[in-house]
């Protein structure tokens, strides 16, 4: 019997087919799952690439018509010292302004989204009254969905004066201001003579136990100081005294520099010992004082923000770019060092942006803390205001 009458099993037959179709086949679905695959990792991590990409921090005020986030009405809880409009100011244009970043969108303030992220949480404004600025608007703006306490009086072993907490119950989230306007020890040199333009003695070497005593109970942690470094300080190091900077508002020297250099690494060094939360660093905030120091009758009567040309002859431009580089110095040492230790570490970059809003200070509309005392204040934001962006910002930044 030949081959051709041989009778070949079924099976036979249908083995060789079956295998050339699984290689033929394989390699196809493989790379469809691949491509699939890729489209989906792509899509899902868009949003992130994207947000990673763009810097917020630089951009433009552009026209925003509509209305503030709050007001007095929907937060009774606006300090008096910059509640600019009860106070009299007759001008409403600082508050129709928005930051425009330039190759992106800076989402609003959604305070339900927030709230949802901070639940059962705690955070603390670390440094001076920029710090209880930026907290006083976050207050606001969350008071429609969070409607937080005051619960400062329960803690009465601060001095209320500066030290601030408040509670919502419904997320069980706790935010507070701890004053450190040096972010290290500091005592007044003269403690019987005290004034805004009286010596401080600062200890560059030791973070100030105000704040870092209060550390373990925070989840988050923002850092903002600045303006008190213009004022004469002692500076000691290892118990001894290593400078003297006698000058005033009016004569910044590289002994201010120095101390504000070495207070941030101090700072940074003791977070990253014991702190596991999140610190933010908010970046140097201008001030716009025009003929004169706050307490030379120098005031800041603009309705609008700097001009291009109003910008580059910004008066205090040499003390703010030193004072920003070197917060930018030390934290991107301090970030890398956190990184190391699995800690996070973010940065608010607000120093743009505000250089140019001389129009949104209280001005003579001002008067000083828990006083009835007048006083041109070119240093602090009204509320709202653009302060409200640093929000923004941290929002942003707590999403990423």
């Amino acid at each position: 019997m030949g081959i051709s009458e041989a009778k070949i099993p079924k099976g036979v037959l249908l083995l060789p087919l079956s295998l050339l179709i699984i290689l033929v086949l394989l390699p196809l679905i493989r790379n469809l799952t691949q491509s699939s695959s890729s489209k989906i990792i792509y899509g899902a991590s868009l949003e992130t690439t994207e947000r990673n990409r763009c810097n917020i921090f630089s951009g433009q005020w552009i026209p925003y018509p509509k209305e503030s986030y709050y007001n007095n009405n929907t937060c009774p809880f606006i300090l008096d010292q910059l509640n600019c409009i009860s106070s009299g100011r007759p001008d409403k244009e600082f508050m129709k302004l928005r930051w425009k970043p330039d190759e992106c969108e800076l989402p609003q303030f959604d305070a339900t989204q927030f709230m949802k992220l901070v639940r059962g949480k705690s955070l603390a404004f670390v440094g001076d009254s920029m710090g209880r600025n930026q907290m006083e608007s976050l207050i606001c703006l969350i008071n429609s969905v969070a409607h937080p306490e005051d619960i400062t009086a329960k803690r009465k072993y601060m001095d209320e004066n500066y030290f601030r907490w408040w509670f919502s119950a419904e997320y069980n989230f706790t935010v507070a201001i701890l004053w450190s306007p040096f972010l290290v020890k500091a005592t007044d040199s003269v403690p019987k003579d005290f004034s805004f333009n009286s010596a401080m003695n600062l200890y560059l070497d030791e973070a100030d136990k105000s704040w870092t005593s209060q550390l373990e109970n925070f989840d988050y942690v923002i850092i903002s100081t600045g303006q008190w470094f213009y004022r004469p300080m002692i500076f000691y190091e290892n118990g001894q005294l290593v400078g003297f900077q006698k000058g005033s508002e009016n004569n910044i020297t590289d002994l201010n520099f120095y101390g504000y250099k070495k207070a941030f690494q101090t700072t940074f060094k003791a977070i990253s010992k014991g702190f596991k939360g999140s610190t933010f660093l908010v970046t140097h905030s201008p001030k716009h004082f025009e003929n004169g120091e706050w307490y030379e009758g120098g005031a800041c009567d603009k309705t609008k923000p700097f001009t291009k040309e109003e910008r580059s002859v910004y008066k205090y431009m040499d003390s703010l770019k030193s004072f920003y580089q070197i917060q930018m110095e030390e934290f991107e040492v301090a970030e890398k060092e956190a990184r190391k230790k699995g800690l996070h570490f973010g940065l608010i970059d607000i120093t743009e942006a505000m250089i140019t809003r001389a129009d949104a200070h209280p001005s003579r509309y001002g008067h000083t803390f828990n006083k009835n005392k007048k006083v041109n204040d070119c240093v602090h934001w009204c509320l709202p205001g653009p302060v409200d962006t640093w929000n923004e910002f941290l929002l942003y930044m707590m999403r990423l």
